[in-house]
């Protein structure tokens, strides 16, 4: 019962002082006003623009591995922001990277590094050697841009769409020739 008392003479108290010093009840009634017609002023004045949703390129930690990590850094070095979802944003998936070359050619030597138990690990190793070699004198071949893509791939895609590139300089883009010498 103290509680209800001494809120009802806190209450009085308080009207009773707003009513006594009436200018000082006038500004702290006029003073949110008038910040919040000068917001009303502004923002009528200088109306906000649409700006379109911005995707980014995911990014690997550290934690997913060294590879995806360094690949996410070097490939997405500008930062750039396109208007749809890119190909590895859906949640759960680490690196869209997964089937490039790179990963490709550390995942295979992985698995010949790995299973070395057995005798004819060392002739595979070999072999792969002897086809790279072959592969990086032979200068004849025409290799394309193309043909280091996985079926099905969304690289094609990606340009069409996000970078707004037109159908015949995507295609141009993947019919390039590719010269191992130089990568």
């Amino acid at each position: 019962m103290a509680f209800w008392t001494q809120l009802g003479l806190l209450l009085w108290k308080n009207f009773t002082y707003r009513r006594r010093q009436t200018f000082q009840l006038l500004i702290e009634i006029a003073w949110p006003l008038f910040i919040f017609f000068i917001l009303i002023s502004v923002r009528l004045s200088y109306p906000p623009y649409e700006q379109h949703e911005c995707h980014f390129p995911n990014k690997a930690m550290p934690s997913a591995g060294t590879l995806p990590w360094i690949q996410g850094i070097i490939c997405n070095a500008n930062n750039p922001c396109f208007r749809y979802p890119t190909p590895g944003e859906s949640p759960g998936i680490v690196g869209n990277f997964n089937a490039s070359i790179v990963s490709r050619l550390f995942s295979d030597a992985r698995r010949l590094l790995l299973y070395s138990q057995q005798d004819t690990s060392i002739k595979d190793v070999q072999k792969v050697l002897g086809k790279l070699r072959k592969l990086g004198n032979s200068s004849g071949l025409d290799l394309k841009l193309r043909d280091f893509l996985v079926d099905n791939e969304t690289f094609s895609d990606f340009l069409h769409h996000n970078v707004s590139m037109p159908s015949s300089a995507v295609e141009e883009l993947l019919d390039a020739g590719v010269n191992l010498q130089q990568v």
